[in-house]
């Protein structure tokens, strides 16, 4: 597998070693710093004509625990789309994602990208689970960890020759780094993710750097009403992507739902949006189609 890119020169190395991994395995349940639940909107996916449980991804320094979903019968190849947690880890509500993804035919896949750090899901507040697990992550260990699981997935019956990408709020900024990354991805979908920031030692670098050295085109579903991301730095990507010299950027796209908010796919909150979800939903099955996963 070649995911070697010129992206890889901005971050800086992350040593490897053999170390215990804090999280060992991903549970079951919501994170605590969701509670309460929005039961009434929650949807619930079922194994009905899938294969879908965790596995465990092998890595330079360990292994990682993961989610995995898949149609069930003697079939292979299955398109491969990673599937890229939100700050709570890969709790219900991600694993749902991969089971819906599944039923359209798709071999999905959530890495537990926060093992070595912490486990999100046992801290009560959104602030603590940011410092104390999420800003110790760095982007070189996410981008590895991701690649391992297209690794694994080309060993099991994964057709990584249509791989794609989406991930949600933490993970959508994640989907434009990785399309900066992998030469193998063909389509990314970033629900939410941050675009512009304070570059830091362990995340040197925001999507709008990487505008004009996308590898794939990357498909933007936000909301209008966000108070994280401000729209004024959706129109900055979206320029940035428009002024570039690579066409995997230039085809990159956005789509703004005006009376939406942040995490609106997220189902299980109440920023849930049913009408934005839907609609954003259709549209990144579309993309991934018309990209080739």
């Amino acid at each position: 597998m070649n995911s070697e890119s010129d992206f890889d020169d901005l971050v800086p190395a992350v040593p490897v070693s053999r170390r215990r991994f804090i999280v060992g395995a991903l549970g079951a349940g919501f994170a605590l710093a969701v509670q309460p639940l929005s039961a009434q909107t929650m949807i619930r996916t079922d194994n009905v004509g899938l294969d879908a449980g965790e596995i465990g991804i092998p890595t330079d320094d360990g292994e990682i625990p993961a989610y995995r979903a898949q149609p069930t019968g003697s079939r292979r190849h299955w398109p491969v789309v990673l599937v890229v947690q939100e700050i709570f880890g890969v709790h219900d509500y991600i694993k749902d994602v991969c089971r819906r993804l599944a039923k359209q035919g798709y071999l999905a896949i959530a890495p537990e990208l926060y093992a070595r750090q912490g486990d999100p899901r046992q801290y009560k507040d959104i602030q603590e689970v940011l410092a104390k697990v999420v800003s110790k992550v760095p982007d070189t260990q996410v981008l590895a960890d991701l690649d391992a699981c297209v690794a694994w997935a080309q060993a099991h019956g994964g057709d990584t020759a249509r791989l794609g990408i989406t991930g949600f709020c933490w993970g959508g900024r994640i989907v434009w780094l990785y399309a900066a990354h992998n030469r193998q991805v063909k389509a990314g979908v970033a629900w939410y993710g941050r675009l512009v920031g304070q570059p830091s030692e362990l995340s040197p670098t925001n999507p709008i750097d990487l505008a004009g050295r996308l590898y794939a085109p990357v498909l933007g579903l936000y909301g209008g009403t966000d108070a994280s991301i401000p729209l004024a730095t959706v129109d900055q990507m979206r320029m940035a992507l428009a002024d570039s010299g690579d066409p995997a950027s230039k085809e990159s796209k956005f789509q703004v739902y005006g009376d939406a908010g942040h995490a609106f796919h997220a189902d299980y909150r109440p920023s849930y949006r049913k009408d934005a979800a839907e609609d954003g939903w259709q549209r990144m099955l579309a993309w991934f189609r018309k990209h080739g996963v």
